[in-house]
């Protein structure tokens, strides 16, 4: 049928209108087309361009300047040395064997170097930058440079490496960095990039490890450009990081020296304690060690020095060391029995030598015994059975509650490696640890520092402060951070009567001072530096029936490892408490023979700022003194050896 011409119109008209609307449509398109065209090639042209190289664009951490440690004077304690150092990386090297081959033809490495750096190499992703050496002279990283179109991938760098220029005398107490391990890695939950980079340092112990965030510093980034053949072309831009925090100690550089000095060769450890605020110090253990050892990875040949001596240089004695208290734990035994009535200061107790309990008798150190003594004798002489006496009428709970006042048993918040607890013993202790019941023979025991009680050379300081002050005197390590002012260890008063604690004072008062006092030997003649203490003698071996019969060995006559351990606690001046000090010689024998010297000598140094003066010991000891004193290895802390490297 033929269609008529109305028709034919209508239907040139229904494509017309729709080749507008897809000529629209497409004309629309197109404008979009253009405008994104537009966009991409001018607007965005500088981020496609950055993409479209991205082959030879690297973007890499710039590792942050660690914060500096200062002692309370403001000597540097912990600093940062200029370190030259060659790095490779990977994907830009080619041949990394070959390339590091033609590296030791300019600088001497030896195989295991190598070894090691090769190891780094194949664990790491291939754009990261593994350190092949460091600590370079400037020479060899000179001729690096010269050389870099030779040496694929490799690149001379400057950083900052940790050094502590006071060596073996901070070493327990600031620790010391070390390359982060997988260890390290593990037991971080979301490690901080940073800590993936090769070689990077982290403290490993002490306050470098407890205060790790806050010295770190946050990380930076640098761009760089580089060519076909790894070569760095230039650096596009760089964004620095945060420094670390810089912390401050309340240790006294020249005193910490000064302890460490006279311990010398000894397993031994001195706390000193400030009992106005509860600043430490001096935190010394001894024998100690360098720190600079570990910051690039200590050798077998000097860590085996470290671990085949019995006298464990590694372990911080201060916090970690506990032992038996022995006699200079009587203060609180008699506090106990002050505070809860049972006895009176001018009671006495009759003393033959020993005590019977059933069959067993409890000896005193004394074998013929003291005769009768009351409160301020039985400190005074460290009369044995007057303790064996009132600990049984006591009871041990209450000596365990009045230990605890004052601070032993308790792990204080410090910024150091396995702070010990010690151990403050009483019935529910046994009943849940042993799995028995406490008899009256473990209270004896007790009652003199012995049997089951532990307790650390800080806890003894600490209790030490307490005793001279009647307030709950916290140790303090950390004096500031950034300059900002940590809080006082003050403490707030004891709940002890006045009077019985100055009961406690004017018995250690007589232990030094009184010609009968156990520590008589080591008083100090000036009155305005007088101390107040008491000695402490702890076994470590059980003496039988047999060798008491026949006569007890000396502690000179026996191994080393079999004698007792020596101690002493004081504070002073005896009228103004300014200090407190704790001493334990390990297997050193008596208290009164090898720790109170120790102490008077440290307590002197502390309130005299210097050398002590000699006027300061009696007259007959002044030429034994002048010779020992002469013979100390001392070093002026702001002379110390230092890279003279810092954040700058």
């Amino acid at each position: 049928m033929k269609r008529s011409s109305r028709d034919n119109d209508e239907s040139g008209r229904r494509i017309s209108r729709r080749m507008m609307v897809l000529g629209g449509a497409q004309a629309v398109m197109a404008v979009a087309l253009a405008l994104r065209m537009r966009h991409l090639q001018v607007t965005e042209a500088d981020t496609y361009r950055m993409l479209a190289e991205e082959n030879r664009i690297n973007i890499r951490l710039i590792p942050p300047i660690r914060g500096m440690v200062y002692d309370r004077a403001g000597h540097v304690v912990a600093e940062n040395e200029q370190n030259y150092r060659i790095v490779v990386v990977r994907e830009d090297a080619g041949d990394v064997e070959e390339t590091l081959a033609r590296l030791t033809r300019l600088v001497p490495l030896d195989e295991e170097t190598i070894e090691r750096a090769m190891r780094e190499i194949n664990r790491h992703s291939p754009f990261v930058p593994v350190t092949v050496a460091d600590r370079l002279h400037w020479d060899d990283v000179a001729r690096v440079a010269v050389n870099a179109p030779a040496l694929p991938g490799i690149s001379p760098e400057v950083g900052l490496s940790r050094h502590y220029p006071l060596g073996p005398d901070f070493a327990h107490l600031v620790g010391y960095v070390g390359p982060v391990s997988e260890s390290d890695l593990a037991q971080i939950e979301t490690p901080d990039p940073l800590l993936r980079i090769p070689r990077f340092q982290i403290g490993k112990t002490g306050v470098e490890a407890k205060y790790e965030d806050r010295l770190r510093g946050k990380a930076g980034t640098r761009r760089i450009e580089v060519n076909a053949a790894g070569r760095v072309i230039r650096e596009l831009d760089r964004i620095e990081g945060q420094p670390g925090s810089d912390l401050q100690l309340t240790v006294d550089a020249g005193l910490q020296n000064f302890v460490q000095a006279r311990l010398g060769e000894e397993s031994a450890a001195v706390v000193v304690m400030d009992v106005e605020r509860g600043d430490l110090l001096a935190l010394a253990s001894s024998p100690s060690f360098d720190p600079n050892l570990f910051v690039r990875g200590i050798s077998v040949a000097d860590y085996r020095v470290l671990t085949d001596t019995p006298y464990r240089p590694l372990s911080n004695k201060t916090v970690q060391g506990a032992y038996p208290p022995g006699s200079t734990f009587k203060m609180i035994t008699a506090l106990a029995a002050l505070e809860d009535g049972v006895i009176t200061p001018e009671e006495t107790v009759w003393c033959p030598g020993h005590l019977t309990l059933g069959t067993r008798r409890f000896h005193c150190w004394k074998r013929g015994g003291h005769g009768h003594v009351n409160l301020i004798a039985s400190v005074e002489q460290s009369c044995d059975v007057y303790y064996y006496d009132i600990g049984q009428r006591v009871g041990i709970d209450k000596i365990a509650e009045m230990a605890r006042k004052f601070g032993l048993g308790e792990v204080f918040d410090l910024p150091l490696s396995a702070v010990g607890a010690g151990l403050v013993p009483d019935r529910a202790w046994k009943r849940a640890r042993r799995g028995e019941e406490w008899r009256v023979g473990d209270t004896l025991n007790a009652s003199i520092g012995q049997g089951y009680v532990l307790s650390t050379p800080l806890q003894l300081a600490v209790m030490s402060a307490r005793l001279a002050t009647g307030r709950a005197v916290v140790p303090r390590l950390v004096k500031s951070i950034d300059g900002v002012e940590q809080p006082s260890g003050a403490g707030e008063p004891l709940d002890v009567n006045p009077a019985n604690l100055a009961r406690i004072r004017r018995s250690m008062d007589a232990v030094v001072n009184s010609r009968r006092g156990t520590a008589y030997g080591s008083r100090v003649v000036a009155a305005e530096m007088a101390m107040a203490g008491k000695t402490g003698t702890s076994q470590v071996r059980n003496i039988t029936a047999a060798e008491r019969a026949a006569g007890v060995f000396r502690n000179e006559d026996l191994p080393w490892e079999r004698r007792d351990h020596a101690l002493f606690v004081a504070y002073a001046p005896v009228e103004t408490p300014k200090i407190a000090v704790s001493v334990v010689v390990e297997h050193g024998g008596g208290g009164s023979a090898a720790a109170a010297p120790i102490a008077r000598d440290v307590t002197l140094r502390a309130l005299h700022g210097d050398v002590p003066p000699l006027s300061a010991y009696p007259d007959r000891q002044r030429w034994e003194i002048e010779e020992r004193l002469r013979k100390l290895r001392l070093r002026d802390p702001g002379t110390a050896p230092s890279s003279g490297r810092s954040r700058a």
